[in-house]
């Protein structure tokens, strides 16, 4: 099935080189994926996913390991913002 990935900020490095200037990348994936399961076959480092939004929806840590992304979704990640 299709999904749109969005990083964000420093998490653009994760993203193939085509792919840093819209910020997201169109992948197919298993229809049973979770979006822990999309973390780590993304290599994105644990503690840099901070914000994680499916089409615009927040979802919480705990809920991350039992989240079942479906087609269509886009899923955006940010990692943690730090400023002043």
């Amino acid at each position: 099935m299709k999904i749109t990935l969005k990083l964000f900020a420093s998490l653009t490095d994760y993203l193939p080189d085509h792919a840093k200037y819209t910020n997201c990348v169109d992948l197919d994936v298993a229809s049973d994926l979770t979006i822990s399961q999309l973390i780590e076959q993304q290599r994105l480092p644990e503690k840099w996913v901070h914000l994680v939004l499916v089409n615009g929806h927040y979802v919480a840590p705990e809920h991350r390991a039992e989240k079942v992304l479906q087609e269509q979704d886009v899923l955006a990640i940010w990692p943690p913002i730090a400023g002043g």
